[in-house]
C-alpha cells in the first residue's frame, strides 16, 4: 500500500503491448480539472502520482474504477482502492481536508467491499468546506506510478459521475 513513499525507481521494465486497459471514470458531476491545474502543489507536481481532479457540483462522490476499497482514512477525507490489476487509487476530497477530522463527510463504503466503477462511495457537504475555506476538488491520484505502463486522460469541460474520462493500463 502506498507505494509512493518508496521512490525508488524500478529498472526498465518490458511492458506489453497488449496490457489490458481499464477505463476511468468521474467521481463526481461537474467540471474536470487537469491535475497540474489543482491548486495544492502535493497534487499538481504529481508528487503522490498522477491524476485528475473534479470541481464537483453536488456532493455526491462515486468510485472512478472498480475494485477493492483498501482503507478509509479515520478522517474520512480520502478513500483508497485497490485494483485486480493490483493499480492503487486514492480519491481525495478536498484540498486540505484532513483537518476538518471528518466532519463533513459521510461515506458509503466499508473497509474490503468491492466496488465497481461508478459505485457511490461518499457524500461531502461541498457548504462546510467552503465555510470552513477549503477547496472542493475532488483528486483521484494512482498512487503506484512504478505499476502504471499508460495513463492518459481525455476529458475536459464539463462531466457527469460516470463519465469515461480516460484509460491506465498496469504494467504486465
Amino acid at each position: 500500500m502506498f507505494d509512493f513513499l518508496k521512490r525508488k525507481k524500478k529498472e526498465e521494465e518490458t511492458v506489453s503491448a497488449d496490457a489490458p486497459k481499464q477505463d476511468v471514470y468521474a467521481v463526481a458531476n461537474g467540471d474536470f480539472v487537469a491535475i497540474d491545474m489543482i491548486n495544492d502543489p502535493v497534487f499538481s507536481q504529481k508528487m503522490m502520482g498522477d491524476g485528475f481532479g473534479v470541481d464537483p457540483e453536488t456532493g455526491e462522490i462515486y468510485a472512478p474504477i472498480a475494485g477493492t476499497v483498501m482503507s478509509i482514512f479515520p478522517t474520512k477525507h480520502a478513500v483508497y482502492i485497490k485494483t485486480d490489476s493490483d493499480l492503487e487509487v486514492l480519491v481525495h476530497m478536498g484540498i486540505d481536508t484532513v483537518e476538518l477530522e471528518g466532519a463533513p463527510f459521510s461515506i458509503e463504503v466499508e473497509e474490503g467491499q468491492q466496488v465497481g466503477k461508478g459505485d457511490k462511495i461518499a457524500h461531502v457537504d461541498l457548504d462546510a468546506l467552503k465555510e470552513a475555506d477549503k477547496e472542493t476538488t475532488i483528486v483521484v491520484i494512482f498512487t503506484n506510478m512504478n505499476d502504471v505502463s499508460e495513463l492518459s486522460f481525455t476529458a475536459e469541460g464539463k462531466v457527469a459521475a460516470g463519465d469515461k474520462v480516460g484509460t491506465v493500463s498496469a504494467n504486465q
